[in-house]
């Protein structure tokens, strides 16, 4: 899955998979779901637990767990079970309800516009532009950013430390990988905890004010206890809001640009725009698996799972089941298939609707303002990772 091969393609590691059965078994041990329903089943299911510190902790080997980088990632949401899972998750409520999305949209296509000028800018000086970080990476932090007030000069510097702390969240980190994502990771609490400082000293009517209050109030008298969770929870909302969405914004339009009929049909049928945007979550998902802990021994799909024992749910694998999705091969827009590229249950992805409003509202400008757009290289280049798929590099031109 890492190797230039896999992350180009990697149908063929789907195929192989799924050929291998639903429940297949991890070298390290643990196995590997692959077909949809199951995959969902595992998602969804209350028996199935996130790998968090105590489960990390009862392992025979814990050390592994112990990497600082790997810690501060423990204590997020996506790394949490219930109590503590359900009472942060209730702080955030519906953090992007309709109304919310509403609100955004206008700030939204405001980034979308101007970073489309800086990508017209880029192809008339040199003849093609890289829309990988000329765009998609851009658009996630200045529609987050905006949203939590986050100094626009403080941009470049979070999505550095991002790039660089998501190591820890790898299935199979080298040590070198985590020393990379410590360093990452002490700039991270830094910044975010001179955030939350300065926030609380000027308290105004922004979200991240109303967090402070909230959790001041719920931990009265006990300001480092509000401030251990409001720091994991203004960085998992910031960091989990950026590679993902990043990622799908690159891949929808590589996608569309790897047949011309497809981008010239999108144009002449802009209103299967969103369309578009689901079968590319569908096709190529931009996280490429989840890991879920078993609550109990049981039996998933005819194979014994003990407890504790780690299941990862791959996400592509499980989109592409013909069972699920018929010719699942086919980039087909019109295709109405299902897809569990945001997870499910009570971890299912917070930012879901906002990355869907960030990519339709993106690629519905680009398909009008860039009418003869068309890929400058074979595809994208890929970070060879094995969990967070990232496009590093989309080199677009025009006809």
């Amino acid at each position: 899955m890492r190797s230039p091969e896999g992350q180009r393609d990697p149908l063929p590691v789907y195929r192989a998979f799924r050929q291998l059965g639903d429940v297949v078994p991890a070298p390290w041990g643990g196995w590997f779901v692959t077909g949809f329903d199951l995959a969902g089943q595992v998602l969804r299911g209350r028996d199935w637990l996130a790998p968090d510190i105590a489960w990390q902790e009862r392992q025979p080997d814990p050390e592994r767990w112990r990497a600082p980088a790997t810690r501060e990632m423990s204590h997020t949401l996506s790394r949490l079970n219930a109590p503590g899972h359900t009472t942060q998750r209730r702080s955030l409520g519906n953090l992007f309800a309709r109304t919310t999305l509403q609100g955004m949209r206008p700030g939204i296509e405001e980034h979308a516009d101007a970073l489309l000028d800086d990508l017209e800018k880029a192809l008339r000086a040199h003849g093609e532009a890289d829309f990988a970080t000329l765009v998609a990476d851009r658009l996630p932090i200045r529609t987050i950013g905006g949203w939590l007030g986050l100094a626009e000069e403080d941009h470049v510097r979070i999505l550095d430390f991002t790039h660089r702390q998501v190591f820890a969240q790898e299935l199979l980190p080298t040590s070198s990988q985590l020393a990379v994502s410590e360093a990452a990771t002490l700039e991270m609490r830094a910044y975010f905890t001179g955030l939350l400082r300065h926030r609380r000293a000027h308290l105004g009517e922004d979200v991240l004010s109303g967090w402070i209050r909230y959790w001041d109030d719920l931990h009265a008298g006990d300001r480092e206890a509000a401030d251990r969770v409001l720091y994991h929870l203004t960085m998992f909302v910031t960091i989990a809001s950026l590679e993902t969405t990043a990622t799908l914004l690159s891949s929808s339009v590589a996608l569309l640009l790897a047949d011309p009929t497809r981008w010239q049909w999108l144009r002449e049928h802009p209103g299967h725009v969103a369309e578009a945007v689901e079968e590319a979550l569908r096709y190529d998902p931009p996280i490429w698996l989840n890991s879920r802990i078993a609550a109990k021994d049981m039996v998933l799909g005819g194979v014994r799972v003990d407890r504790d024992s780690v299941v990862h749910v791959l996400y592509g694998a499980a989109n592409h089941d013909p069972r699920r999705n018929p010719d699942p091969d086919s980039f087909d827009i019109l295709r109405r298939g299902s897809q569990l590229t945001f997870g499910g249950g009570v971890h299912y992805c917070l930012g879901a609707a906002l990355a869907r409003l960030e990519a339709t509202t993106l690629l519905t400008r680009l398909l009008k303002r860039f009418p003869t757009l068309r890929a400058a290289t074979d595809g994208p280049e890929y970070a060879p990772r094995m969990v967070f798929r990232r496009i590093t590099s989309l080199k677009v031109t025009r006809s």
